[in-house]
């Protein structure tokens, strides 16, 4: 049976204590990486496809090939609404069938994880794996340091600080 990690974010923009927790689970056949299209609770963030050409530029970075970019977040959203890790957890098990999938949090969401829909039902119907960055570099810290004026290049992978650097984002 294949062994799938589901790692949702915001990935406003990716950093490198998401790529640290990233390379900490290469023992999964695949990583989904998620970005997330409507925050639950209101967080501000670029707009999706912007974070989605990031999360791309970052997977070549990467350079693993067990790690892609996960869709199914566009697939299930509806405007005015937040696409619920259930919601993604169930459309993922119809996707691949004969998977078993492993919800990815990083330490931030853990605390939170109470608050997620269903979050009992997420409990009982797959596996939860929290995943602190080995990195302390977090999205603030390069969304902080872009508007301080300041190199952000030791924060991020090269080709998503180039885009950053090309683009005037934050």
């Amino acid at each position: 049976m294949s062994k799938i990690a589901v790692f949702g974010s915001a990935f406003n923009p990716p950093s490198l204590g998401h790529k640290s927790v990233i390379e900490s689970l290469t023992h999964f056949d695949k990583v989904l990486l998620l970005p997330s299209i409507a925050h639950a609770w209101g967080k501000e963030m670029l707009d999706y496809a912007i974070r989605c050409e990031l999360v791309d530029a970052f997977i070549e970075d990467l350079a693993l090939e067990n790690v892609e970019r996960s869709d199914i977040e566009e697939q299930l959203f509806l405007p005015g609404k937040s696409v619920t890790t259930f919601a993604v957890l169930e459309a993922l098990e119809k996707r691949y069938e004969n998977c078993e999938l492993t919800f990815v949090m990083g330490p931030d969401n853990l605390l939170n994880f109470a608050k997620f829909y269903n979050a009992d039902k997420i409990l009982s119907r797959w596996t939860v794996m929290a995943c602190p960055e080995k990195v302390k570099v977090r999205s603030t810290d390069i969304r902080d340091g872009i508007k301080a004026g300041e190199d952000i290049s030791s924060l991020t992978t090269k080709r998503v600080w180039q885009k950053l650097a090309e683009s005037g984002y934050y």
